[in-house]
C-alpha cells in the first residue's frame, strides 16, 4: 500500500503524539474545565463516520471523563470520488439523540476541505439543543475554504492534495495505513478501471 502513496505527510509516531496533545487542549477548552483545576464535563463525542473512527477512538482513549459516544454517518466522497459530491448525513446508520439538551458535544471529523460537512452536521446538532457544540479535525487543508471556516481543533495542517491512511480512504481502500500520505495518480486511476 506504501507504494500506492507520492510522499508520507505524517508519520503514525507523529501523529500519535499530536492526537495526545489534542486530547488535552479539548479537554482544557470545556468552561468547567477552566475553574481551578475542575473535572470536564460529560463529553459526548460524535464521530463522523467512517473517515474519523480512527482517529476518534485514538483522541478519546486520551479523554479520562465519563462520556457517551454517539456515531454520525455522513458521505461526500462515495466511492473514486476526489472531490465532494454533497454531504449526505444518513440517519438511518447514526445514532445521535433528536434531543442533546444540556450535553457538552464534540464533533470529531477526520478532514476539512471545504467546510460543507461540518457545516451540515453542526446545523444539525444545534437544532437539537446541546449546552456545547466545539469542532475537532484531524487534517485541514490549506485552501481558502477550509482555512476561513470556524473549527475548534485542528490536529494537522496540510496542502491541498488527496490524501489516505489513519481512516482515510480512496474507495474503500487504504484506511489501514498507519502513516497519512498523498496518494498518487497512477493509484487514482487504478482504482477508476
Amino acid at each position: 500500500m506504501h507504494a500506492d502513496l507520492d510522499r508520507v505527510l505524517i508519520r503514525a509516531d507523529d501523529i500519535a503524539a499530536r492526537v495526545a496533545a489534542l486530547a488535552a487542549e479539548v479537554l482544557h477548552d470545556w468552561p468547567d474545565a477552566l475553574d481551578g483545576g475542575a473535572e470536564p464535563p460529560e463529553i459526548t463525542p460524535v464521530p463522523l463516520m467512517t473517515g474519523s473512527f480512527i482517529f476518534a477512538a485514538d483522541l478519546i482513549r486520551h479523554m479520562p471523563q465519563m462520556m457517551q459516544i454517539h456515531l454520525m454517518s455522513v458521505s461526500s466522497y462515495p466511492g473514486t470520488a476526489t472531490t465532494s459530491q454533497g454531504v449526505q448525513i444518513d440517519r438511518r446508520k447514526s445514532n445521535v439523540p433528536d434531543d442533546l439538551t444540556g450535553r457538552h458535544v464534540l464533533v470529531i471529523d477526520d478532514i476539512l476541505d471545504s467546510g460543507s460537512t461540518l457545516r451540515a452536521v453542526t446545523d444539525d446538532l444545534r437544532q437539537r439543543n446541546p449546552a456545547a457544540l466545539k469542532t475537532c479535525v484531524l487534517l485541514r487543508k490549506q485552501r481558502p475554504e477550509a482555512l476561513d471556516f470556524p473549527v475548534d481543533h485542528v490536529a494537522f495542517d496540510i496542502p491541498d492534495a488527496f490524501v489516505v491512511g489513519y481512516g482515510l480512504d480512496y474507495n474503500g481502500y487504504y484506511r489501514n495505513l498507519p502513516d497519512i500520505g498523498v496518494l498518487s495518480q497512477s493509484a487514482i486511476d487504478a482504482h477508476r478501471q
